[in-house]
């Protein structure tokens, strides 16, 4: 069985390497969705009964281990050494530092690979992370699962 959980979140970054509109300074209303794959656990009496995963628990691990972090600030990968360098120099500014392009693919990438280990075992149980969709716009997405992670 399959579960999927949606969390929300914005962010600013830049393609400095393409060659429209995507080069400049930009931000997005991100939405992530994380599909899960389990069994309901069968346990009468236990919170969790019949459940893959409680849909807040995928909520917690996924806002501790990326949505906090990505949620308003700039992602900027390491290469684009000006603005890279111009983002570090701002106080306080929340700039998160890629060694990758933060495209959505890259980014959905990065999100399973991050986000995988932590649902491997939870309640008890054997889950595992079946695909990240990231959206960048409602109508542009990338969707990522082991295969494209080299887990």
């Amino acid at each position: 069985m399959r579960i999927t959980r949606r969390l929300e979140f914005d962010a600013g970054h830049r393609i400095a390497e393409h060659a429209s509109q995507c080069r400049h300074l930009h931000g997005h209303r991100y939405a992530l969705e994380l599909t899960l794959e389990g069994e309901p656990l069968n346990r009468p009496g236990d919170a969790g009964n019949g459940m893959v995963l409680d849909f807040s628990l995928i909520k917690t691990i996924a806002h501790e281990h990326l949505v906090a972090h990505w949620d308003h600030a700039f992602l900027v990968w390491q290469e684009d050494r000006v603005v890279c360098d111009f983002l570090q120099s701002l106080p306080g500014h929340k700039t998160v530092v890629l060694d990758f392009t933060p495209t959505v693919e890259n980014l959905a990438r990065h999100a399973f690979a991050l986000l995988a280990p932590r649902f491997r075992a939870q309640y008890g149980q054997a889950l595992r992370l079946a695909r990240v969709r990231l959206y960048e716009t409602p109508n542009c997405w990338a969707d990522a699962a082991a295969e494209d992670c080299r887990l």
